[in-house]
């Protein structure tokens, strides 16, 4: 086997880039390391394509073994569809190494990121290193290399970890940690971001992009010195030209009837991505004219000229005139609107949130412990997700037919993003031990439904009653640039042809405290930090805005849940009690739930147990549990059933699984002959523990609680001697033996 490795120092570990010919069939390859973890990262090209679009791919592949683990159901132990984690990472690769393609190219590439091995630190970082690797070093087009860099912000000294370990940085965040950044880059440019924070300032993300920034540039010059040693030649792309006729035409055609796309009256008619007049009306009437004018002409190569032009117009309308395709300045947000309740009694909670023609529904429904999700990947085995956010984008919404149901990588994007912004409000699991989930409708398209969801969402979770800490909300961010003259103008809430045209999509949430959640991606090779900042700031502003028309909807959560929801209430006892409440096989908390009717009972391993059930059933098993595992205390009174009888004395029941003994000694202030004189099995007579022996057995005593209680049975003394206590006695010497 052959292979040459090289290393540089990062974030306190080597990083290690291993070429070698395991993979020699593909275009390129490489073997990354840091720490344990290690992926595999390979690159192909295919053939030219006659697609109207770059049909590039990513594929992030987990397999079990690289934790060392056999996984999955009993009867199926190989890999499925991957894990949202793995879809997750493989977009972030994607969106980093996408905007490095020449524009046109047309021919299929794909990028597979295998994990080898994984323990401390997440590899998605070092997926996207390693792709750029196998991308550089390849002979695929690609105007590479580019570097990427997670930083960790500590809460309690304000510090930036490079790289941190999964222990500093975890989905939920931990206590210690306020920010987990992950931020791609390179010569200074910033081409793709994520952030997953606890309500820090604009600053603080400021600051570590700047760090993240002089690590990446680091790991560029690395990149750099490896391609010059054993970069492939590229293979020649030419940008394929159109024909004059087609020039010709669109500059007959579409041309004259750019001027009335933009202007204020745009607005006020309301036009929008569905309307015939805008970008996709001109578009559908430029499709017929070329069909009808110059029917030789491939569809896609007048798509792709008409794509250009409009990405021209839109930018050259934002640069040089400062106005937008729907007529309005550049940092103006679209109307507004939100509603919270209303929708239908049955649901616990919902959201309606409108931002021009971006309509969203969510709904929230609350369960108990035991309706989590059990997350089982290989970043995560049997952990608890408590919160989730399944984010759904219909055809309708954008005005077309197509396959219903299920889910893509866009939509488990969206709703990953939607989900970590507003994590960061939820109430602790000690005082609010709900499950949530949000379930956010796409109804209407047409611009960042992502964070539609977010201020939908936050609605939905107030009128829910979820005790949030604050209100969050989330604006999309464009960028309309000329890099080489330096001229760079951002755009607040972008709607749909200033997503697809422009050159940034820049999506912050969060509360009037701080950012919860980031989301960036470029179609340009990267944006500098000082338009970052500037984008920051204005979605800033519009945050508050946003906030404004929420908390003027719904100021804070409803005092109450839904009556519709469950009651949870909530117990602790002690560890070595917990298989006395489980019972052999389950049997006792299965018994409870059946006895009680109530809807589950979740164990946690530190003895704390949340009943979940509605009105009454929860409150009839915390009652079981309690008598169940509660200690007795010598001195406590109980009113008990007589269970059996012996000759010594009888068997009072005073707990679901608890009895003790009242010796006939015990029964009245004098001597009685029998213990069958006074009592009988059924009875429900007053006690007294008296006592807990050395052996943790209950003596109890009904004279000392009642005293008069024999006098009212009818019960007379003895009239024989010594007798009746003599076989006292033995009985009792032959109870300690049974016991």
């Amino acid at each position: 086997m052959e292979k040459k490795e090289y290393s540089l120092e990062i974030g306190g570990k080597t990083l290690t880039a291993e070429f070698n010919d395991w993979a020699d069939q593909a275009n390129g390859s490489v073997l990354l390391r840091y720490g344990n973890s290690a992926v595999l990262a390979t690159a192909v090209m295919g053939g030219q394509t006659d697609k109207d679009y770059f049909p590039l791919t990513v594929e992030y592949e987990e397999k079990f073994y690289a934790v060392g683990a056999i996984l999955g159901s009993r009867f199926v132990r190989r890999e499925g569809r991957p894990s949202d984690e793995a879809v997750l990472s493989g977009r972030i690769v994607d969106r980093t190494i996408r905007p490095l393609f020449p524009k046109g190219l047309k021919r299929e590439v794909q990028v597979v990121i295998s994990v080898i091995s994984i323990e401390d630190y997440d590899t998605d970082i070092l997926a996207v290193n390693a792709a750029s690797l196998a991308l550089a070093t390849s002979d695929i087009p690609w105007n590479g290399p580019v570097s990427a860099v997670r930083i960790g912000v500590e809460a309690e000294k304000d510090d930036f970890i490079v790289n941190p370990t999964y222990g500093q940085r975890q989905d939920e965040l931990p206590p210690k940690a306020r920010m987990d950044l992950t931020v791609s880059g390179r010569d200074g440019m910033v081409n793709m971001i994520e952030v997953n924070a606890r309500e820090v300032s604009e600053n603080v993300v400021s600051a570590g992009l700047l760090r993240a920034s002089e690590e990446i540039e680091k790991i560029q010059a690395w990149q750099k010195e490896i391609v010059a040693e054993r970069g492939a030649v590229k293979q020649k792309f030419t940008v394929p030209s159109v024909s004059s006729e087609i020039s010709a035409l669109f500059e007959t055609f579409v041309a004259p009837k750019l001027a009335g796309l933009g202007g204020p009256e745009r607005q006020a008619n309301g036009a929008g991505k569905t309307d015939k007049r805008g970008i996709n009306g001109l578009k559908s009437e430029w499709m017929a004219h070329v069909a009808e004018k110059l029917p030789d002409e491939k569809p896609h190569t007048a798509d792709g000229h008409f794509e250009q032009k409009m990405d021209e117009y839109v930018h050259e309308l934002a640069i040089k005139e400062g106005r937008r395709v729907d007529g309005r300045a550049l940092d103006e947000i679209r109307h507004l609107f939100a509603q919270a309740g209303g929708i239908s009694p049955i649901i616990h909670g919902t959201g309606l949130f409108y931002r021009g023609q971006t309509h969203v529904l969510a709904a929230v429904t609350l369960g108990g412990p035991g309706d989590s999700l059990l997350v089982d990947t290989i970043e995560f085995q049997d952990k608890k997700k408590t919160f989730m956010l399944h984010y759904n984008f219909p055809p309708f919404s954008v005005g077309e037919a197509g396959r219903v149901g299920g889910f893509n990588r866009r939509q488990i994007g969206h709703g990953a993003l939607a989900e970590k912004s507003l994590r960061a409000v939820l109430p602790p699991k000690e005082t609010f031990p709900y499950t949530v989930r949000i379930v956010a409708d796409c109804l209407a398209s047409n611009g960042s439904t992502s964070m539609a969801s977010v201020c939908a969402g936050t609605i939905a979770l107030m009128d829910a009653g979820v005790p949030i800490t604050r209100p969050v909300a989330g604006i999309a961010m464009g960028m309309m640039s000329d890099a080489e003259a330096g001229v760079y103008k951002v755009l607040t809430d972008i709607q749909g042809p200033e997503d697809h045209h422009g050159d940034m999509d820049f999506k912050v949430a969060g509360t009037s405290e701080g950012i919860t959640g980031v989301q960036m991606d470029v179609k340009v090779d990267g944006v500098p930090l000082k338009v970052l900042n500037e984008a920051f700031e204005q979605a800033k502003k519009a945050r508050l805005q946003i906030l404004e028309v929420i908390t003027k909807e719904i100021s804070a959560p409803r005092a109450d849940i839904s009556p519709r929801a469950p009651k949870i209430l909530t117990t602790h006892v002690q560890v070595d009690q917990i298989g006395l409440v489980i019972g052999p096989g389950g049997k006792t908390i299965n018994g409870i739930k059946d006895s009680t009717k109530c809807d589950d009972i979740s164990i946690e391993e530190d003895g704390t147990i949340f009943i979940t059930g509605k009105l009454g059933t929860a409150e009839a098993a915390l009652k079981e549990i309690t008598d169940l595992t509660r200690e007795y205390q010598v001195g406590e009174r109980f009113d008990g059933e007589v269970t059996r009888m012996m000759d010594f004395g009888a068997f009072v029941k005073i707990g679901p699984n608890t009895e003790g003994l009242v010796h006939v000694s015990e029964v009245a202030p004098f001597r009685i002959d029998r213990i069958s004189d006074a009592l009988k099995v059924g009875d429900v007579v007053p006690v007294v523990l008296k006592e807990i022996d050395e052996k943790g057995r209950y003596n109890l005593s009904i004279k000392a609680a009642d005293p008069e209680f024999a006098a009212r049975k009818g019960i007379a003394p003895s009239e024989g001697g010594g007798g009746n206590y003599g076989r006292a006695k033995h009985g009792n010497e032959r109870r300690n033996r049974r016991f």
